[in-house]
């Protein structure tokens, strides 16, 4: 659970990441090229039950983004996917051509290419993002390669390393972002960074196109990092309902429950949850670990959001 320093300490370590120049994760620090003879050629299988190796199908000559998730988890993976499916929405027909997105199973005893379909198909992914399982030993090699750290033997699924990686093979340009990284800064750093030659001035100022953060308050920091992959205020649906006016047409004791605990909520069949279900494509809310005092942080900055939409224009 986090706590107010936690918070800050998180905004603190998400201004760091953006600071951060590109370079390999530290499992490659000591490398010079970052070719065959240092990424595994395993075979993976993806989605559609096709033989696809490491290095030469995967990564070879590619620009691509790579991250680790499996499909029965109900905290930060679904989080993961929603954030990378904003990226892939802003990167439109570039994924699959210029640009490859892959996702690999931690859980390949569960994960079988009809399971990755079926999460696919709930998500609404589009082409040119691929899902892949193996087997644990390959995966973890995979995972020691790009500088995560694979699941301890006897360790849950749920604390296997969130982080995204984007790079180059070609370049050897390699960089790890966290999954709570804003996705209009990972399409950029795809379609900018990492390309085949140094950045310039004019591609490092194009960072500007995430957008300035203004309301540097816990409540809009975990709102930006934990709910805007698949929500909107007064925006319409994502993935999940738009907020606008939530905190009017929902009880407080239950709304603040439901951001704390949706997956108990939803094991105990509470109906107005299980009602919520089907109209968005039966995707739990994922448990993102909050606080009681995270909670009252999100509530109140949606509150203020409310206030500030039912303002007169222009109204200080």
């Amino acid at each position: 659970m986090t706590n107010a320093h936690t918070i800050w300490a998180k905004i603190a370590s998400a201004l760091l990441f953006v600071a951060l120049t590109l370079s390999p994760p530290a499992a490659m620090s000591q490398q010079t090229h970052w070719r065959a003879d240092y990424f595994p050629n395993v075979t993976l299988t993806d989605q559609n039950d096709r033989q696809l190796r490491f290095y030469d199908d995967i990564i070879r000559g590619k620009i691509v983004s790579i991250n680790f998730i499996y499909t029965s988890c109900t905290d930060i993976c679904p989080l993961d996917t929603a954030q990378l499916r904003r990226v892939q929405q802003m990167l439109g027909d570039r994924v699959g051509r210029d640009i490859h997105m892959y996702s690999i199973s931690v859980d390949p005893a569960n994960d079988t290419p009809a399971t990755l379909r079926r999460f696919m198909r709930s998500y609404d992914i589009g082409p040119g993002w691929t899902f892949l399982t193996g087997s644990r030993e390959d995966v973890d090699l995979l995972q020691r390669r790009l500088g995560i750290s694979p699941i301890e033997p006897g360790a849950r699924l749920s604390e296997h390393d969130t982080s995204i990686v984007v790079g180059n093979e070609t370049t050897g340009q390699w960089i790890r972002r966290s999954a709570y990284e804003n996705p209009t800064l990972l399409a950029n750093l795809l379609t900018s960074r990492l390309q085949n030659h140094a950045p310039n001035a004019g591609e490092r100022q194009s960072y500007a196109v995430a957008g300035q953060v203004t309301d540097t308050s816990p409540g809009a920091y975990l709102y930006r990092t934990r709910c805007r992959s698949c929500h909107t205020i007064g925006e319409g649906d994502r993935l999940g309902p738009d907020l606008a006016g939530v905190t009017a047409s929902r009880p407080a004791a239950w709304l603040e429950r439901w951001i704390r605990e949706p997956d108990v909520m939803l094991a105990e069949g509470d109906p107005t949850a299980t009602a919520m279900l089907p109209r968005y494509r039966n995707l739990p809310m994922p448990n993102l670990g909050l606080s009681h005092q995270d909670v009252d942080a999100v509530m109140t900055y949606l509150r203020a959001q409310d206030a500030a939409r039912a303002r007169p224009t222009g109204h200080q």
